[in-house]
């Protein structure tokens, strides 16, 4: 039984590729290519507007003499979803974009425009720099004070966000300072009130060892004293 998939195929011992006849193929064939439309169009003839984005088969093929800077310019064949008229565009490797040739328009993009406009503030530019050296030392100069005053604004913004910080946390501090003295407070109060009551039960006095080993829970005296003095400063430094 033979392979299914055929994946492997048998050359004989006397095989030479060298003999094989290669196929001749025309010049400028054009090759069918799956792809997306990279732009949003109008249809010329029947005016459907057509998205960027719409998957199509198109027909590729070389435009004969047309390169940039060695790049070759291809043009792309298809038909409107509608109407099925025959539109073209064409590889435009300069802007890196693609461009309209024949059946359509290219509907207005504003991202395009703005692009465009600067391109055109940006060579007008370079054509009065390129005689006239004070022009170029004041563009230079204006570009320096337009930077410094970006970074002195980038510098003034990131001082307020520090400093609004800095008082959110002095905020939250007093808030915590705040919260721990009412509780100390409190707890200091429970155990006055406990020790001064008349069901309060003294500790019988035991040995030292006893009460070291009990540490300071064995003398509420002392551990009320001492979260009085706390709760006391904790009062002060709040106020």
């Amino acid at each position: 039984m033979g392979e299914r998939k055929v994946l492997n195929k048998y050359y004989p011992p006397d095989f030479d590729p060298a003999k094989i006849p290669r196929r001749k193929q025309p010049k400028n064939k054009q090759i069918t290519v799956r792809m997306m439309l990279p732009m949003s169009i109008r249809c010329g003839t029947c005016g459907t507007y057509i998205y960027k984005g719409t998957k199509f088969n198109s027909r590729k093929e070389d435009c004969i003499g047309e390169t940039y800077l060695g790049i070759q310019i291809f043009r792309f064949y298809f038909k409107c979803t509608r109407c099925s008229a025959e539109m073209t565009f064409k590889t435009d490797p300069q802007n890196s974009d693609y461009t309209v040739e024949s059946g359509a328009s290219r509907n207005f993009e504003p991202w395009r425009k703005e692009d465009e406009v600067v391109d055109k503030q940006k060579r007008k530019r370079e054509e009065e720099e390129m005689g006239d050296a004070m022009r170029a030392l004041e563009n230079r100069a204006m570009d320096s004070k337009q930077d410094m005053d970006i970074l002195a604004a980038l510098e003034e913004m990131r001082s307020m966000k520090e400093e609004k910080t800095v008082a959110e946390l002095d905020e939250e501090d007093e808030e915590l300072i705040k919260s721990i003295t009412f509780r100390v407070i409190l707890y200091v109060n429970f155990h006055m009130c406990l020790h001064n009551s008349k069901d309060y039960v003294k500790r019988i006095e035991d040995d030292d060892d006893d009460d070291e080993d009990f540490g300071i829970l064995g003398k509420p005296s002392v551990l009320c004293s001492e979260v009085h003095a706390t709760s006391i400063e904790l009062v002060y430094l709040s106020s």
